[in-house]
């Protein structure tokens, strides 16, 4: 078994490792990090607002009182990520960030219409809606930023900048610089949104959306493609390597964009339309302990097994587990490359996912309502928080057992191989 982990190993550390290196996945993530703070302030306002014992009039009123503090932050996520996008590219490009984050924003703009239909069919100009700063606009927005600010970059390293001469302050000279660049850049936005508009009659914020961000949503909601993502995360971590951040890199577009749209739909007082969303993936698989799921394992490690060595790494485990960090366990125990737990560290997660998807798709319990949750909050507090229910909570009771039982036998086993060696 050893023998086969170390061939895959092989196989498998060259191209992962590419994957987490790579300058356009590094990118995407450090965007969507940048929104995190902001999500997080609006997701406290829509928690706040929507307090399950508050009356209908209550909640009405607060959402009119506060009801902008999720307006400016989570319904337009797209800015904050076109921007992030344009800055950090053009960082790793060595090329003035914050221009290259105001040019790719702005290049997103122009791609996008400034009108909405209203409910007899006419059009009302001179209007940017929500929703295209928001869900809507997600995958026309990273799209813009990254060509824009590649575009963008790509001039400024030719050398097609406005030199000024040494007296003039930094502030103005890269102002002067970025000029050309920026012009360039966003000119060729503007050829393609007149083209799209005045030959197509159409615009590419519809056309990205249902050509590729539909199909996308649609894949990345249903629970086969959650549980290969979900696969590969857990598969990634047992050779040493950050599952979490390499696949999520891929997947988060899909699961932020997923989220918006639930949150806009919680907001209108509708069905939500998704159960896998990006708090689904934070709350039933990262939130219960971190991940694969290793709370459970952690308390059984420093509570019911002989080993010493196994009590120690689980006593000194438990307390990051309790706020989901679980590095400890992963290198203490440890899970990387141990084939006497490769098959729970892998099953657990899948087994609960499948299970949670099920329960709350045929409505037994609530899909979370789009609120963002930090992956710190405990077990049972985040899943009452994320689904505005309780029941969240008790599904991670339930999610815990489950995952202990399939860990138990496995651990048992490892504890017996360390035993006769102590």
């Amino acid at each position: 078994m050893n023998s086969f982990m170390d061939k895959l190993a092989e196989k498998i550390l060259p191209i992962a490792n590419k994957l987490g290196n790579n300058r356009y996945l590094t990118v995407l993530r450090d965007a969507f990090m940048l929104s995190f703070p902001l999500t997080m302030f609006g997701s406290i306002i829509v928690v706040v607002n929507n307090l399950p014992f508050f009356s209908d009039n209550t909640k009405g009123t607060l959402t009119e009182l506060f009801g902008n503090g999720q307006n400016a932050t989570m319904s337009i996520m797209s800015v904050f990520v076109t921007f992030g996008i344009g800055y950090y590219l053009c960082k790793s490009y060595d090329v003035e960030a914050i221009f290259g984050g105001a040019v790719a924003f702005s290049a997103f703009l122009i791609l996008t219409p400034f009108f909405t239909t209203l409910e007899d069919g006419s059009e009302l100009g001179g209007v940017l809606t929500l929703d295209r700063l928001g869900a809507k606009g997600m995958f026309i927005g990273m799209i813009a930023a990254f060509l824009a600010a590649e575009l963008f970059a790509r001039i400024t390293k030719k050398g097609w900048q406005i030199k000024m001469p040494d007296g003039v302050p930094p502030a103005v000279a890269k102002s002067f610089a970025a000029l050309i660049p920026a012009i360039i850049t966003l000119f060729v936005f503007l050829i393609v949104n007149a083209i799209m508009t005045g030959i197509f009659h159409a615009n590419l914020h519809d056309l990205v959306y249902e050509v590729i961000q539909k199909p996308l949503m649609g894949l990345g909601s249903g629970l086969p493609a959650t549980l290969i993502a979900l696969f590969f995360v857990q598969f990634l971590w047992f050779f040493g390597l950050h599952g979490q951040i390499i696949v999520n890199s891929v997947m988060d577009p899909i699961w932020n964009t997923l989220m918006l749209e639930n949150l806009d739909a919680y907001k209108a007082g509708e069905a939500l339309p998704h159960i896998i969303t990006k708090p689904f993936m934070e709350v039933f698989t990262v939130g219960l302990g971190g991940s694969g799921m290793t709370l459970a394992v952690v308390i059984l490690m420093a509570f019911f097994v002989k080993s010493q060595q196994s009590k120690d790494v689980g006593r000194l485990a438990l307390a990051p587990g309790i706020f989901n960090v679980n590095e400890p366990v992963i290198f203490g125990l440890p899970i990387v490359m141990n084939a006497t737990i490769f098959i729970p560290w892998l099953l657990a997660p899948l087994v609960v996912t499948a299970l949670n998807y099920f329960v709350m798709a045929i409505g037994l319990v609530p899909a979370p309502t789009g609120v963002s949750v930090p992956w710190t909050v405990p077990i049972i507090i985040n899943g009452i928080l994320a689904t505005n229910s309780i029941l969240g909570g008790l599904l991670q009771i339930v999610d815990f057992i489950i995952v202990g039982i399939i860990w138990f036998p496995f651990l048992k086993m490892l504890d017996k191989q360390r035993t006769t060696v102590e």
